[in-house]
């Protein structure tokens, strides 16, 4: 994969249209988590350092085309500049003005992008007009590299573009997990259903050795063999489709490693009365909600044999405990693997960065991708339209 990054751009008195992804949870007025300023705080400040007019491009919310006041990004601009550490400036209208009367270094943040019906549809038009008042385009969003939207695709056409800092290091990563990874690779799957994740499935079989199946899936793979899983959620329409992975995993070499024991309760709520059983034996009436002591041990020892891992979603309902264990275990051996040197560890999704926090873990693995739809349509091998703008 190759794309141009700050280091091919001269970018000294240019105006820099670069899109980052500020869509911050904001509590009485204030943000109330700064993590995806901080993510990008790397590419404002260099791109500043180096002497660019920094037009900061963004949405926040879906007020679907239209101007709604409590979506407006002015209130996002102090939390900006506080972990900037420098003044940023703010725009609602008359952008050519603004970006002309900027000096070289300075930052302004213009308003929510999606207030314009044009940001969505990707509107040729639109672009050119944002283009219009810029030299350059950095695209700093991976998070939003899904969408062909006008400023995370069609800057690109119009523009020289290039990836920032979060952008790359999220591309790099991603490239390491699994468009070249060093074999043997292991992947975890988790979450509540098979069926928002079949395309992935379908995908990590021919591309890894090892595939980990946890959470509600793992009962519908499970119930596909004939076991017996009770009042376990499971998708028991899907059995088939469960076969066919199965089938086409080992056809291609990839091993599919399901619980061999698991964690049951009658009921769903935090700590009740458990059992631990092999799963043949699940009681009547009672449902699988997390992977067992076995299951974990046998993860454990199939990661030392490997070279590379990419985790995507809990192994059991890792929300509640005890049903926390067995991710929060495979979580820590992963980090112990990537700490000695053993193991690149690529992560991603909602869930599972929580899950990886609530281990004490998230520092220690080599890359935690805090995109969501974007990391895993990447991992079901798909193009993202504003990665492919890119490239080149």
């Amino acid at each position: 994969m190759a794309f141009r990054t700050l280091d091919d751009m001269e970018v000294a008195g240019k105006a820099v249209l670069t899109r980052v992804d500020l869509n911050v949870p904001v509590k009485d007025g204030r943000v109330s988590d700064t993590t995806r300023i901080e993510r990008v705080a790397p590419t404002i400040r260099e791109l500043s350092d180096k002497g660019a007019k920094v037009v900061l491009l963004a949405h926040f919310g879906r007020p679907k085309g239209k101007v709604v006041p409590e979506m407006s990004l002015r209130q996002i601009v102090p939390a900006v500049a506080e972990v900037l550490g420098r003044d940023v400036a703010f725009a609602d209208s008359n952008y050519g003005q603004a970006v002309a009367d900027m000096p070289d270094s300075s930052v302004i943040l213009f308003e929510n992008v999606r207030f314009n019906p044009g940001e969505e549809q990707n509107d040729p038009g639109f672009a050119e007009r944002l283009a219009s008042v810029g030299d350059l385009y950095c695209n700093d969003a991976f998070s939003a590299a899904h969408r062909a939207h006008a400023t995370t695709e069609g800057l690109a056409h119009h523009l020289p573009a290039f990836a920032g800092r979060a952008m790359q290091a999220e591309l790099e990563a991603l490239e390491k997990a699994l468009g070249t990874p060093t074999p043997p690779v292991a992947a975890v799957v988790g979450g509540a259903k098979v069926s928002t994740k079949l395309d992935l499935l379908g995908n990590l079989v021919s591309k890894v050795q090892h595939l980990i199946i946890g959470g509600g899936m793992a009962n519908t793979f499970l119930a596909a063999q004939g076991f017996d899983v009770a009042k376990s959620l499971c998708e028991h329409d899907l059995a088939d489709t469960a076969r066919e992975i199965v089938a086409k995993a080992e056809a291609a070499g990839c091993t599919i490693l399901l619980p061999r024991d698991v964690v049951v309760a009658e009921t769903f709520e935090a700590d009740p009365p458990t059992r631990t059983v092999k799963v043949e034996d699940v009681p009547e009436g009672w449902m699988i909600l997390d992977a067992g002591p076995d299951s974990v041990a046998h993860i454990r020892t199939v990661l030392d044999g490997c070279a590379t891992l990419v985790w995507n979603g809990p192994l059991g309902a890792f929300e509640m405990t005890p049903f926390d264990r067995a991710t929060v275990e495979a979580a820590r051996h992963a980090a112990e693997l990537t700490r000695a040197g053993k193991l690149v560890s690529v992560a991603g999704g909602g869930d599972t960065v929580a899950a990886l926090n609530q281990a004490g873990v998230a520092d220690d693995f080599t890359y935690i991708s805090t995109a969501g739809g974007a990391f895993l349509e990447w991992m079901e091998g798909k193009k993202l339209p504003g990665v492919a703008a890119l490239e080149g």
